[in-house]
């Protein structure tokens, strides 16, 4: 049997050998064989025209960006969010060619010559939208953070209604949907708020949608 100081020698020389070869394998394919690097290619482009709150853009975007990056990192129109980036908190909601769409699961190339409007082409500060308006009266939000999707798939939401588009919770999808909470909550269903500020938001769009009736 080894004796103790023959472990720890063995021990020693065992670290001391993996680490050399640990080291030697995270080098590099160029430094360890002479080879050179073949540069990297430039990331194919397109041009995308876009109408983004009523005007006329043009952008060369890489062709892997989605429509969310597009408008958050080339038009610097930041009051889309981006949330969990996988279609699944509608915090990137934006309404195109007249529909609410994801726009982290959209790229931004497949949306030439269409028509964008984020919050920011709703309204402003000075001249809010009836949504705006109604969501701040009622308090529709405590971080603010899912506000801007909420709003935009909100104002979507009163056009589906009206056009008689049928809902998950349509008992007849041949007749036209009715007006209420339930109707609300279902078509809202894919827009979440961290904050729990629901029973708010539905109080909200049941504002708008009077205002807009009226």
């Amino acid at each position: 049997m080894d004796s103790p100081s023959d472990i720890g020698v063995s021990r020693r020389r065992l670290l001391t050998s993996g680490a050399g070869f640990a080291a030697v394998t995270a080098l590099p394919a160029s430094a360890s064989n002479k080879e050179p690097v073949a540069p990297m290619e430039t990331p194919p482009t397109l041009p995308v025209q876009l109408k983004v709150n009523g005007k006329a853009t043009e952008l060369t975007v890489d062709t892997r960006t989605t429509l969310l990056d597009a408008l958050r990192e080339h038009l610097h129109l930041t009051g889309t969010k981006k949330g969990c980036d996988h279609g699944q908190c509608g915090a990137c909601t934006v309404i195109v060619n007249g529909r609410r769409i994801n726009s982290c699961l959209s790229l931004a190339v497949m949306h030439d010559g269409d028509s964008v409007t984020t919050i920011e082409g709703l309204g402003t500060p000075e001249d809010l939208h009836p949504m705006q308006a109604a969501f701040v009266k009622h308090d529709g939000y405590q971080c603010g953070y899912c506000t801007p999707g909420q709003i935009c798939s909100a104002v979507a939401v009163l056009d589906e209604i009206k056009a008689g588009i049928p809902s998950h919770v349509a008992a007849d999808v041949a007749a036209s949907p009715a007006f209420s909470e339930m109707e609300i909550r279902e078509r809202m269903s894919g827009n979440i708020c961290r904050c729990g500020a629901y029973s708010n938001i539905v109080e909200a769009i049941r504002e708008a949608a009077g205002r807009r009736q009226a």
